[in-house]
């Protein structure tokens, strides 16, 4: 399908969600025309692979295979890298938000908030940081960057900078959780 067309993307994506729907989030996360295919063992991953090609067979959808890449441990996938160790922010993005220069107008901060929140579960207390950068992009008030406004701006790079592995929990031990949720 070419996807010149204003909603070909989208329906593209409809298609192969319908599709593959009985395996979304179980051992498939399809986007547009990338399809991830993730696996615990090399046994199930051979398993969840004929059935990912079984299915693009059954409904006439082809993969180019100089395009495919099979029994990867580590992929970028959507500006994450995602490997057995767990999920972590691409080195391209966090780069990029390293270098990102001070916002000079509501734009930029909305440029800045739009890479940050994509990111928004590596970075503890989100929502409190970002504030008085948000309020900046509100269309009554005036742009003033403050003190508050850089404290928040560098901290956001900061987090994004370290930010940890995101993993599944292992064991049997018991967890608090945190949410980071607005009121």
């Amino acid at each position: 399908m070419p996807f010149g067309s204003t909603n070909a993307p989208a329906t593209f994506m409809d298609l192969m969600h319908r599709v593959f729907k009985p395996y979304l989030d179980k051992f498939v996360v399809v986007f547009i025309d990338d399809i991830l295919v993730y696996s615990k063992t090399r046994e199930e991953h051979e398993q969840h692979l004929r059935i990912v090609l079984q299915t693009l067979r059954e409904h006439q959808l082809f993969a180019k295979f100089s395009k495919c890449k099979f029994w990867l441990e580590k992929v970028a996938f959507l500006g994450h890298i995602i490997s057995k160790d767990g999920l972590t922010v691409d080195p391209a993005k966090v780069e990029a938000v390293a270098k990102w220069k001070r916002p000079e107008n509501p734009t930029e901060v909305r440029s800045f908030l739009g890479l940050v929140g994509y990111y928004r579960r590596f970075i503890k207390n989100f929502s409190r940081i970002v504030g008085p950068l948000t309020n900046l992009t509100k269309k009554q008030g005036k742009y003033i960057w403050d003190a508050k406004c850089e404290n928040g701006f560098q901290e956001l790079k900061r987090q994004l900078t370290m930010a940890p592995v995101l993993a599944l929990p292992n064991g049997t031990d018991s967890y608090t959780v945190y949410t980071d949720a607005s009121r």
